[in-house]
């Protein structure tokens, strides 16, 4: 298989099954040998911060000399950004041979006409093959859409099981309350754990702990066991003083803690200072806050949900020198589009409404319309290029153009601005 094939192959695939569970990426699995076992695990579940926290967890790891790869979703750039070996995206030929492999093996597997593999399963698979192949000595798993169905919940939780925070997405899937949403994460951690690593839980704090207590779950708790002072990370019984995080937005010093509590807690406890440091220094996730000189600058964010809009918000007096940004803006059908734009529009002089390339990207219509009740002047562009080209007249050359909304409106724009 080719790499060109690689990705027709799994752009022809659902991207939801007919049926919820977790019997074929099993089968799958053991078919391909279970290569999921081949190395331990942090296993990131949660709603927001989870591919930084997995990038910024992998990043301490392999300072501290391990070969460590991770899994994250969904993209920016192309499919094979969701493997990362040491930091980088997997080769093409590697995604091909692997993505070959996963189809090979659940070709042999009979499944019934309505029962087919979706396009996470495969790409799940195959990180988890991948990742074998190459022979880390650990990895670092995104969970994709909750957690007890999510193809990644083959994992047992992992050495460590992390949860970033919890707030109300998906809820047609995970239900309509805080307590719903956590006991659909929190089931990829077994009954009477005791390896979690919990972050911001902000409101719902309560109902947490409640479905935590439950199961009998117990572990570390951002601002209890772990935390920021400063530039001092505690973190248990030991402190990481003069830590600076690369990423940009106060928001990161959140999911950066919990990297370094988990990665803590995985190794037993055996961080340097000064691999720490290093590490959250350089570490860049893109598409979060992401900044692309020019005249007008443009500035990259993946948030695509109201407690995402809302850290972006916070985070941009610091991140754009005080400038109101023009805000290019797609969501997904299934997001609140209403209680994203309530959050965003109030910062921005101008959104232009769009629609990213994703068969369930909303109605730019809708969108406008949501940024218009919020207070803020908006426009309707059909494709994202002339959406961005809109923006940046209306921001002129010393402005700020903000697009943000779908890590699939970034993953169509990225590559132009780069």
């Amino acid at each position: 298989m080719t790499p060109e094939e690689a990705v027709a192959y799994v752009e022809g695939l659902d991207i939801l099954g007919m049926r919820f569970g977790l019997e074929r990426m099993h089968r799958a699995l053991e078919a391909l040998g279970d290569p999921h076992r081949a190395y331990p695990c942090i296993h990131v579940v949660g709603t927001n911060g989870k591919t930084s926290t997995t990038c910024m967890a992998a990043a301490v790891l392999q300072a501290h000399g391990l070969r460590c790869g991770a899994y994250v979703s969904p993209h920016v750039m192309g499919w094979t950004d969701r493997t990362l070996l040491g930091g980088r995206a997997l080769a093409p030929e590697a995604f091909a041979a692997a993505v070959g492999a996963v189809r090979d093996a659940v070709g042999g597997l009979a499944l019934a006409p309505d029962d087919g593999v979706t396009q996470f399963e495969v790409l799940t698979a195959a990180a988890f093959l991948a990742l074998a192949e190459d022979g880390v000595d650990a990895a670092v798993i995104e969970a994709g859409l909750g957690g007890r169905w999510d193809a990644t919940n083959v994992l047992d939780g992992g050495r460590v099981t992390v949860l970033t925070n919890i707030s109300l997405e998906h809820t047609e899937l995970l239900g309509d309350t805080i307590t719903a949403i956590a006991g659909e994460k929190l089931a990829v951690a077994p009954d009477g754990s005791d390896r979690l690593v919990v972050g911001r839980l902000g409101d719902g704090a309560a109902e947490v702990e409640a479905v935590m207590a439950a199961r009998r779950l117990d572990g570390w708790r951002l601002d209890r066991d772990f935390g920021f002072t400063g530039d001092a990370l505690h973190c248990g019984d030991r402190v990481f003083e003069g830590v600076q995080v690369g990423a940009r937005g106060a928001f990161q010093r959140d999911n950066a803690a919990v990297a370094v509590a988990a990665a803590h807690r995985f190794t037993g406890g055996t961080l340097e200072a000064d691999r720490v440091r290093g590490a959250l220094r350089e570490v860049r996730v893109p598409g979060r806050l992401e900044v692309f000189p020019g005249t007008p600058a443009v500035v990259l964010d993946g948030a695509h949900n109201p407690a995402g809009m809302a850290a972006l918000v916070a985070a941009l007096p610091e991140a754009l020198g005080g400038t109101r940004p023009v805000a290019v803006v797609s969501v997904l059908a299934d997001k609140d589009a209403h209680a994203m734009l309530a959050v965003l529009a109030p910062a921005c002089e101008a959104v232009i409404a769009t629609r990213s390339a994703h068969r369930r990207a909303a109605d730019p219509a809708a969108v406008a319309a949501a940024a218009r009740a919020a207070g803020a002047p908006a426009e309707i562009a059909a494709h994202p290029a002339a959406a961005l080209e809109r923006a940046r007249g209306l921001a002129g050359p010393g402005g700020v153009v903000l697009v943000c909304g779908s890590l699939y409106l970034l993953a169509e724009l990225r590559a132009g601005l780069m």
